[in-house]
């Protein structure tokens, strides 16, 4: 059995691929389980939604493959514990948050039968790459630059020889996200984001577009919040719909400067968030921070404040702050936020808050509620980089202390703020004239009592 967790995909996935080449090895077939559970910490329909649409493509990917995937609603470990008694090898992908290794530690405890995980959500293993927590990118990088050798190179794939498409495995028809969500009742924090899909097929489209049309000027626009120069690969890769080496693989046939640049972002960036949740277990709180962070915003709590915001306001874009509403609002519609917008986005939640304790939980809170890649190492990292963690001391500024400050003039110097506000009030404008529409239309059609 593969255990599908992190990695959500069909093809481009090494637990997969071992598992296949040791069932093909022992003469048996392979069968594929994912646990659908409705109670994973801080999830809603948003991030349901999108999963569930990555699902439904990976299972028909896997029919086709001759492969037979089981999917129950319950917990993934009971699951696991149930249909591994009928196994005789249970393989699972790679995870780093506490409840995936409590999952795989609690699985292994019980099952009958070996578990083996196998790395595939990041190019360079976690434990190859350091033993240990590292400081921050600069600390890294020369220990994973070494083994891209070794460890970027393509996967060998081959479909297993006996198919499991006949086995007796009970499974959920997920052909229907829609109806799923209902039956599972989870929490309803944030709302599908409307016009975004996931899958395999959907991140290889937005892959081979960025490649196509943005890669080459990359280096010089990814900072830029009023230019479209990013991936828009971040919840693909959150979900595991489409591999990080076969991202960085497919950026290398490219050209141009910003090659270089987006593999530093896709391989050591993104594995330094990776290193930072593996290792320290309190990744999700403000005691993750650095000694030196936690110490110098401590002494400066009770610095007076201009602006204090508590976190409905935050939530609802209700601050004087043009730019930062903009942020917030394109999070709570599109369920993401330029890198740019989310470094000022925290630095100013810390600004606003009581404490900086509090503003902590508050950035985590939205962050995770929001964001379509929210749970994710990179959101972690990128809130606590906001209060310090993988960055240096700067000169004393008030409630800041020596972390790093940012200000309005300072993105307004740079970049056109102006281009991103339209662009964020012009999508507001769009997605309330088609909520105002379909209301009207469902009022409509309740008039002449049909569907409501």
């Amino acid at each position: 059995i593969y255990w599908m967790q992190a990695a959500q995909r069909a093809d481009g996935n090494h637990a997969l691929e071992f598992a296949a080449r040791e069932a093909d090895g022992a003469g048996l077939p392979i069968v594929v389980f994912f646990g659908l559970t409705p109670a994973f910490p801080e999830a809603n329909e948003r991030h349901y939604a999108f999963m569930l649409q990555g699902l439904a493509e990976t299972r028909k990917a896997l029919r086709e493959r001759g492969i037979r995937m089981s999917v129950r609603i319950g917990s993934p470990v009971e699951g696991i514990v149930d249909l591994g008694r009928r196994a005789s090898l249970v393989v699972v992908d790679d995870g780093y948050l506490r409840v995936e290794k409590r999952w795989r530690r609690e699985a292994g405890a019980r099952l009958d039968c070996p578990l083996v995980e196998v790395t595939t959500n990041v190019i360079v293993p976690v434990r190859a790459a350091s033993p240990k927590e590292e400081y921050a990118a600069a600390t890294l990088r020369p220990k994973i630059l070494p083994l891209l050798d070794t460890f970027l190179a393509p996967l060998a794939e081959r479909g297993p020889r006996k198919s499991s498409l006949r086995r007796d495995v009970d499974s959920l028809d997920i052909r229907d996200p829609a109806r799923i969500l209902e039956k599972l009742r989870v929490g309803r924090g944030a709302g599908p984001v409307a016009g975004l899909r996931g899958g395999t097929s959907e991140a290889r489209l937005k892959l081979g577009a960025f490649v196509r049309d943005r890669l080459a000027r990359y280096a010089v626009d990814r900072s830029d919040p009023g230019v479209d120069a990013v991936s828009h690969l971040s919840p693909y890769l959150h979900f595991g719909q489409i591999s990080p080496l076969e991202v960085a693989l497919e950026v290398r046939k490219g050209s141009g400067y910003g090659r270089a640049e987006f593999l530093e972002q896709v391989i050591v960036r993104r594995e330094l968030a990776v290193n930072f949740v593996h290792y320290n277990r309190s990744y999700d709180r403000f005691e993750s921070l650095p000694a030196w962070s936690r110490e110098t915003l401590l002494e400066h709590a009770r610095d007076p404040r201009e602006n204090r915001y508590p976190e409905d306001e935050l939530e609802a874009a209700a601050t004087h702050d043009r730019l930062w509403n903009a942020a917030q609002t394109e999070m709570v519609l599109t369920g993401t936020m330029h890198g740019t917008m989310r470094m000022y986005w925290g630095k100013k939640i810390l600004e606003w808050s009581a404490s900086p304790r509090k503003a902590f939980r508050t950035a985590i809170a939205l962050n995770n509620r929001y964001e379509v890649d929210g749970r994710d190492p990179n959101g972690f990292a990128g809130v606590a980089w906001c209060f310090g963690k993988h960055d240096r001391p700067f000169p004393p500024r008030p409630a800041f202390g020596t972390v790093r400050a940012m200000g309005m003039a300072g993105l307004e110097r740079k970049y056109d703020m102006e281009a991103y506000v339209r662009r964020v009030e012009a999508l507001a404008s769009g997605r309330k004239a088609s909520s105002e529409a379909a209301q009207a239309a469902g009022r409509r059609i309740d008039g002449r009592g049909g569907f409501r």
